[in-house]
């Protein structure tokens, strides 16, 4: 029998391996192993340069643990800012029936769980990713309430969708691709490219999403995304060319932007792009 690595030795490993957060990442990981075996070769994985969360199998996330199965999207503490625009915004749906939630590029399935666990009101969820891998997470985290399809952005949906959608949640790729060698090696050898690549400028998908969202969401519904600080004037000229009104959300203590987009009206009626007098929404922490 082989013996338990010490939680110093744990730590000692780690550091060398350059993990800045050796103590805790070691702490975690000594209480998720069910062996010695299992610990070492957990530690072997996370020195090597595998993400904590797939090491472990789930990421926390808006105060919920979320299973992150090897080789899907480890979902960004930043984007529970998002989560949080979102909630605000469900109350307005209609009265009498469920709100009608949707989550394009859904990866674990974090957003939809989390948007479900403090809605506070009966919702109707759908999540859809291109990914297989992620889809499959995704039906493991929204076994209790969701239901999960495979395809690529709107075509995973049903027809009876269209014009239903109150709250369109799309955290789709921003990141230029140009840039995508920068990003650190956790995400660029660990989570699949389609998940991070957002073309040229880091809006391509964006643009396919905005395109045919005014079809599918309801009068007044909203669609939701998050982009970089630096993108958000393209974001937002994006948006209104498609027929939104947008406004833009941000908040330094989460490192986050956000763009909230209304569909004002219908495909087949005026669509008014007047700023919102209200100004933009309170940034809560």
């Amino acid at each position: 029998m082989s013996a338990t690595p010490s939680l110093s030795s744990v730590v000692t490993t780690l550091r060398a391996a350059g993990c800045v957060f050796a103590e805790d990442e070691a702490r975690l990981l000594v209480s998720a192993a069910d062996s010695p075996a299992g610990l070492a070769d957990m530690v072997s994985r996370r020195a090597a340069g595998q993400p904590l969360e797939h090491v472990v199998g789930w990421a926390e996330f808006h105060g919920l643990r979320i299973a992150v199965d090897s080789g899907v999207f480890v979902p960004r503490r930043r984007t529970e800012f998002l989560v949080r625009q979102a909630t605000a915004l469900i109350h307005q749906a209609p009265a009498g029936r469920p709100a009608v939630v949707v989550d394009l590029c859904c990866g674990s399935g974090a957003l939809g769980a989390a948007l479900l666990a403090t809605a506070h009101q009966p919702v109707e969820l759908y999540a859809s990713d291109i990914d297989p891998s992620a889809v499959a997470c995704a039906r493991r985290n929204l076994a209790y309430g969701g239901t999960v399809l495979e395809g690529d952005l709107f075509d995973a949906l049903p027809d009876d969708l269209r014009s239903r959608i109150d709250i369109l949640l799309a955290n789709v790729p921003y990141v230029p691709t140009e840039e995508v060698p920068l990003l650190p090696s956790e995400a660029r050898e660990y989570e699949p490219l389609v998940a991070l690549d957002g073309g040229a400028d880091g809006l391509d998908v964006l643009r396919r999403v905005t395109a045919r969202a005014p079809d599918w969401l309801a009068p007044g519904g909203h669609l939701l995304f998050e982009t970089s600080e630096r993108q958000a004037p393209g974001a937002v000229a994006t948006v209104r060319a498609d027929g939104l009104a947008p406004r833009v959300v941000t908040s330094e203590e989460w490192d986050a932007t956000v763009v909230v987009a209304q569909l004002r009206g219908s495909r087949l009626g005026p669509v008014s792009l007047s700023p919102d007098p209200r100004g933009p929404a309170p940034v809560t922490p």
